[in-house]
């Protein structure tokens, strides 16, 4: 999960992007944090460059493919 410490930093924003699942090795569509829906693993990745491979980390049967969502995103 990420962290902050001052929320005057972060504004809310209910963007779609934000509800979207990318495939491994995807055009980064938002700069920003990424989380994966299935483990919780988190990066960062900067547009448009892809986001991580599928051999970036393993996941479990239980966990799923890997799957990144947008959780926090930054402004230019």
């Amino acid at each position: 999960m990420a962290y902050y410490k001052n929320s005057a930093y972060l504004t809310l924003n209910n963007h779609s992007a934000f509800d979207l699942t990318h495939h491994p090795g995807a055009k980064t569509s938002n700069s920003g944090i990424y989380r994966c829906d299935g483990c919780g693993h988190e990066i960062v990745s900067v547009s448009p460059h892809p986001l991580p491979p599928q051999n970036h980390h393993q996941h479990t049967q239980a966990q799923g493919h890997i799957r990144w969502r947008l959780v926090v995103a930054t402004t230019h």
